[in-house]
């Protein structure tokens, strides 16, 4: 049975809540080891009123020897906080929730589990704490060693109608992220648009295809209609597509932005490369809002997590809903890296 590091990321956000949610319903299926502090475990199993879970405190070191009990949630009480405040930032939180990810960060990398799986953290806080990550994504990277890493969305299978269904979800791969719209086409380079590609091929590895057909977005409207509207796609796509077609990946594009999801999710790519956030994040959330998963592509370890943020306006009022967190879990225990 697999064993899966968990981390409860912001104590004043939804973390807490969703992870003993998820973790409560999944625990028949993995070794669940959460990560976080005592005085935050106990006043979310008072706010789901699961007190009598039977949540069973361990050491570091004692990870590698535990046993399937799918009646014991395992836990590490982390001992950093002695209070902490709930619905927004804070420096105590941000200081925590970095010292949860590095040891379930140490575990996978000493491949004492099998992944982890990280619930949502604060940017304000971790910028509070001092620290200057953005993000777990450029943490991890840091913490690990690897040399790049890129940012995988994923849409589980999802059956709306009898008319149409996602049977292998929809896999979605960003050129650009966290950036101004307006400096969005300075950064579409040739080589960055085929990096991307090759981490297409690598994501889909975890999912065990390999030979993946990867559909690659345009940047302008009409991928720009043969540079009437934008010369990115002749200056920069294209060219990253015939190099990666030289290195014998099955590509495809620069196809419209209006019509490569139509065609992804009736099944005639593994995985879409977008050109920047809301072109790729937009049509996912709108089929999988509440069950899209973010996975790390690059690291040494498997690392999943749910596809939202701490959502303090609904924090500690046990109303947030777990799915994301419970198709993150689900993602880490069928992914495998290829070593």
């Amino acid at each position: 049975m697999k064993k899966l590091a968990i981390t409860t990321g912001d104590p004043g956000g939804i973390g807490p809540e969703v992870a003993l949610k998820a973790v409560i319903r999944l625990r028949s299926d993995f070794i669940p080891i959460i990560i976080g502090d005592r005085v935050v475990i106990d006043e979310a199993l008072e706010l789901l009123k699961a007190q009598n879970l039977n949540l069973l405190c361990i050491r570091p070191e004692q990870v590698s020897t535990i046993d399937f009990n799918p009646s014991t949630i395992y836990f590490i009480d982390m001992g950093l906080l002695k209070e902490f405040k709930k619905c927004i930032p804070s420096r105590e939180g941000g200081y925590a929730s970095v010292e949860y990810i590095k040891l379930a960060t140490d575990l996978a990398m000493k491949r004492t589990v099998h992944g982890i799986v990280t619930a949502p953290i604060s940017k304000t806080s971790l910028k509070m704490a001092g620290f200057t990550w953005p993000g777990h994504t450029e943490m991890l990277k840091e913490l690990t060693g690897a040399d790049d890493v890129a940012m995988l969305f994923y849409a589980p299978p999802i059956e709306f109608n009898d008319f149409l269904s996602i049977p292998e979800g929809l896999k979605v791969l960003l050129t650009t992220i966290h950036v101004a719209l307006k400096g969005v086409p300075a950064l579409i380079t040739e080589d960055r648009v085929f990096k991307t590609i090759l981490f297409a091929k690598k994501a889909t590895e975890l999912f065990g295809i390999p030979s993946p057909r990867i559909g690659v977005s345009g940047l302008n409207p009409h991928a720009g209609e043969e540079g009437l509207f934008g010369d990115e796609e002749i200056r920069a796509i294209a060219p990253a597509l015939r190099r990666a077609k030289e290195q014998g990946l099955d590509v495809y594009g620069p196809i419209p932005p209006d019509v490569i999801f139509y065609r992804a999710i009736h099944g005639e790519f593994d995985i879409v490369v977008s050109m920047y956030h809301d072109q790729g994040l937009a049509p996912l959330k709108l089929i999988a809002f509440e069950r899209a998963v973010n996975i790390t592509i690059g690291l040494p370890i498997i690392r999943t997590s749910p596809d939202h943020g701490t959502a303090y306006d609904i924090a500690w009022k046990g109303i947030a809903n777990p799915s994301s967190m419970m198709e993150a879990i689900r993602v880490a225990l069928r992914v495998r890296l290829k070593h």
